[in-house]
């Protein structure tokens, strides 16, 4: 197991429901997401959350983002500062642009919005649209571009926002494995540029997000109680497989892998 400490809480979730008159769609959810220390290094917090679908996971990553309140609990970051919206960056699965923007243009309003690259926009977005594949698509409109293009550009935008949360919802969709590839390898990049930066994942590749994560949430119902919860936490460092290369290939992750698949 990687030399590693856990120091102070990032976020948490203390006790999150939600309602929609007597159907209960959340309920009893907690969780804490603490900063990572690892000797020599910055090393950023990954964490997945995984459940069927119209599990909940959705709504669970709205109230996450500050966008949606939960009927009761809270959700509080940093210093007990309870979340609203905009303290994240978020990236929903229809990838949201400006649509009367060029993807430049949409790029370079969420660069400015960043004090940490002052001065350095054009130069951020350039090296970001190359490591996405997006370089011939900067001076395109939305319209103009693949859904992938599309979900490509908003995560760039998010990153460039320079906030250390970030959620993605389904980020591993509708992209080949060359690109995907590239993605994971840029989010696990992201995470390791800062100590207090941390990614959630929303995501149905179950595979792809326990490679680069750290922390597996799993959401699900429990026999006679209404609602879905986190029915297990998986610590992937206790288990040695947070932070290696080729992860995939090792038995204890396929092992890992087989035993989320039956929480579900």
């Amino acid at each position: 197991m990687t030399t590693h400490t856990k120091t102070n809480t990032l976020l948490s979730a203390n006790n999150i429901g939600l309602s929609y008159g007597e159907n209960i769609i959340l309920r009893d959810i907690n969780f804490c997401i603490k900063d990572i220390v690892r000797p020599g290094m910055q090393q950023g917090q990954v964490v997945s959350l995984i459940g069927r679908s119209g599990i909940g996971k959705t709504q669970l990553f709205k109230i996450l983002s500050g966008l949606q309140q939960p009927s009761n609990g809270t959700v509080t970051i940093h210093d007990n500062e309870q979340v609203k919206a905009g303290d994240m960056g978020v990236i929903f699965q229809n990838y949201y642009l400006f649509e009367w923007r060029t993807v430049y243009q949409s790029l370079l309003l969420a660069a400015v919005k960043n004090p940490l690259i002052k001065g350095k926009e054009k130069e951020m977005i350039e090296q970001y649209a190359q490591s996405f594949q997006l370089t011939d698509a900067l001076k395109k409109y939305p319209q103009q571009l693949s859904g992938g293009q599309r979900q490509r550009a908003s995560i760039i935008q998010q990153l460039l926002k320079g906030s250390n949360f970030l959620l993605l919802d389904e980020p591993f969709s509708g992209l080949d494995v060359c690109v995907l590839d590239k993605v994971t390898d840029l989010l696990l990049q992201v995470s390791t540029s800062d100590e207090l930066k941390t990614l959630i994942i929303v995501s149905h590749d179950i595979a792809t997000s326990v490679a680069i994560s750290d922390t597996v949430l799993i959401m699900g119902n429990e026999i006679g109680k209404p609602g879905a919860t986190i029915k297990k936490e998986i610590d992937l460092i206790e288990r040695d497989l947070a932070w290696k290369k080729d992860i995939k290939k090792e038995k204890a992750f396929t092992d890992t892998v087989e035993e989320i698949k039956r929480c579900l």
